[in-house]
């Protein structure tokens, strides 16, 4: 699943030139239209962020002559949180947090501004309820501010508001449509199935974009959304488009790894995936490596990818940022029963959503509690979202339960999403489903 982190209306110039407001995720009559998103290390990942950079440094510059300025303040704060997730440096959420702050305590009535960028970093930082309680506060002040509203869509999709999203996202669209509004509504219509409908939007925001990041950030959802579904070929052909405007740009690369993977290109795909890496050193993005290599039997490879994973959770934890979602999935996968469900329990409190149901319902899976496991695995698969991964955990559950037809079907659905969702499990899905009788 991709992530519904769009790109930011909050430092200024991000989001672009607006296109004819479209109802397009609460239900009209038709469909929307139109056309939808070492040394050498440091120079490829440098060009995705140098707006960042200069917003940063201007903003910087501002307050050194004007240290009262509380929106610049604001601004700073808030791309502190951008740059913080361009680059993998949690480091720049304190930073984040401390701009954010000054910004208050010089303006601390009717700073919508400020309020909208600590919604930011509490959604970073995985603190969804307080983040959705800091949109709001700055939609009361100022109930025109599209940026509150990703914010709070972004903090809703979380806690499993399905239905608040849709309306946050919707409202976002109506107010400023843009990459920004349009990448978010897709993600709300892939929550729901609506793959189709999602590919256009993203298609209309592509449209809308101008400047090369904002149209290799298109091209990354548009190739994702392909690669979920088990399109080889367009999940490529996005990926190539991307990256031929942003060489080295990690989130292009890695879903171009995968589709390596995919096709049995082994060394492209590992080479691909170290790069990424480094480049980015994203816990889920170690995670993802390790169980290539696990796949390819170079365990001790894989456990090194582990062991930094460790690291690199460590890194975010220590600048606030609580996440036990990748945690208790691999600790599941690999066996380690009671800590994959003390996380994803853990989890499940702080957010009821389809990632976290996922996660509890596969934690108890590994700790031989099926019967616990099915109503999480089911809620994981009852938006309607097409994810192979979430079938895969529910079928196995029910095979575990001697659930056959059920299970038989579910897996079915799985391989027939996406049989290449993995290259860890997706073999293991297809040996279950041949032990089962085969596809429905």
């Amino acid at each position: 699943m991709r992530r519904p982190v769009a790109v930011s209306a909050v430092v200024a110039g991000v989001v672009l030139a607006a296109v004819t407001t479209t109802t397009i995720i609460t239900g009209a009559d038709s469909a929307p239209v139109g056309p939808r998103p070492g040394a050498a290390a440091a120079a490829a990942a440098a060009a995705p962020v140098d707006q960042l950079t200069s917003t940063i440094t201007k903003a910087q510059q501002v307050l050194q002559t004007k240290p009262g300025d509380w929106k610049t303040w604001a601004v700073l704060g808030s791309a502190y949180v951008q740059q913080a997730r361009a680059t993998a440096d949690p480091s720049y959420y304190p930073k984040s947090e401390g701009a954010l702050a000054k910004s208050m305590e010089l303006h601390p009535v009717g700073n919508d501004g400020a309020l909208t960028g600590m919604g930011a970093l509490a959604n970073a930082r995985h603190e969804f309820g307080k983040a959705a309680d800091l949109a709001r506060q700055a939609q009361a002040i100022n109930g025109y501010g599209s940026t509150s509203y990703g914010v709070l869509a972004d903090a809703l999709i979380q806690l499993g508001d399905y239905d608040g999203a849709t309306a946050a996202a919707q409202r976002m669209l109506d107010l400023k449509p843009g990459v920004s509004s349009f990448t978010r509504a897709s993600y709300d219509l892939e929550l729901h199935g609506r793959t189709d409908e999602a590919q256009t939007v993203l298609l209309k925001a592509l449209a809308s974009s101008s400047d090369p990041l904002d149209v290799a950030f298109c091209y990354t959802y548009l190739g994702q959304l392909a690669f979920t579904l088990g399109d080889l070929d367009g999940a490529e052909k996005q990926y190539t488009a991307g990256l031929a405007l942003t060489p080295g740009e990690p989130n292009l690369l890695l879903g171009q790894a995968r589709v390596q993977v995919a096709r049995g290109e082994v060394d492209a795909a590992v080479a691909g995936y170290r790069r990424v890496v480094d480049l980015r050193p994203l816990p889920e993005y170690l995670v993802e490596y390790g169980q290539l290599l696990d796949s390819l039997g170079r365990t001790s490879e894989a456990d090194a990818q582990y062991a930094l994973y460790k690291t690199s959770q460590q890194l975010f934890a220590s600048n606030g940022v609580r996440d036990s979602l990748t945690g208790a999935l691999l600790d599941a996968n690999r066996g380690l029963a009671d800590s994959a469900v003390g996380q994803a329990e853990t989890e499940w409190a702080a957010r009821q959503n389809i990632d976290a149901a996922d996660a509890l319902g596969w934690a108890l899976h590994a700790a031989g509690r099926d019967s616990e496991a099915l109503p999480y695995a089911q809620q994981a698969t009852a938006l309607g979202t097409r994810n192979a991964s979430f079938l895969y955990h529910r079928g196995i559950i029910e095979q575990s339960l001697g659930m056959t037809p059920q299970a038989r079907v579910t897996l079915t659905s799985a391989m027939a999403t996406n049989q290449y969702f993995s290259p860890l499990f997706a073999p293991l899905a297809e040996q279950a489903l041949a032990a089962l009788g085969g596809p429905v």
